[in-house]
């Protein structure tokens, strides 16, 4: 992805996931944004979009963290979200073991009190290590934490798969994640 498609995909993931007031946008209950409203409110923020721009970073986000409905006309993120909006997830059965990367530093926060959603409305968490590594660098030194992702549902836990194939859970208790055998990388 080039520099100008990184910095578009920042400003969209800003304004869809977390300040759409920041330019003025309204997000409807399910997060889906029109997109010539979306245009036209970034462009008088100093965000120059065009419909040709966003399809670009669309279709070349290896996260897919964008999706445009079948008419073309709205778009909305997957994830990942801090304000409020209901993506209609289905609950699913996630496989035994997921994986789940943080950075060196949250480690002992996360011995104390488990993952948490924080500003978010989920933990994601991912279907594989190398996944969870790429995450984990976004805030620092990369640790991959396992998740019994099986033991909780079984114990009453739901969980969601996003349309880009992140599992999603409200929080995952201590007794859940498989510290002993952390993968530093």
């Amino acid at each position: 992805m080039t520099k100008d498609l990184v910095k578009t995909s920042k400003f969209m993931s800003l304004v869809l996931r977390h300040k759409p007031d920041e330019i003025g946008l309204v997000l409807d209950g399910q997060g889906w944004a029109d997109i010539d409203e979306l245009i036209e409110k970034a462009g008088r923020h100093g965000m120059a979009l065009t419909r040709e721009l966003i399809a670009r970073v669309v279709e070349t986000s290896d996260k897919q963290r964008f999706a445009i409905d079948a008419d073309g006309r709205r778009i909305r993120a997957n994830q990942g979200h801090s304000v409020d909006i209901d993506l209609g997830l289905v609950p699913g059965e996630p496989p035994p073991i997921l994986f789940h990367g943080t950075g060196e530093t949250s480690v002992t926060a996360i011995r104390g009190e488990g993952l948490k959603a924080g500003q978010r409305q989920h933990v994601h968490l991912s279907p594989d290590e190398d996944t969870a590594i790429r995450v984990g660098r976004r805030h620092g030194r990369p640790v991959v934490l396992r998740i019994a992702a099986g033991r909780m549902r079984e114990s009453g836990h739901v969980f969601f798969l996003s349309t880009n194939g992140v599992w999603l859970t409200e929080a995952v208790p201590v007794q859940f994640i498989e510290f002993q055998n952390e993968k530093k990388v």
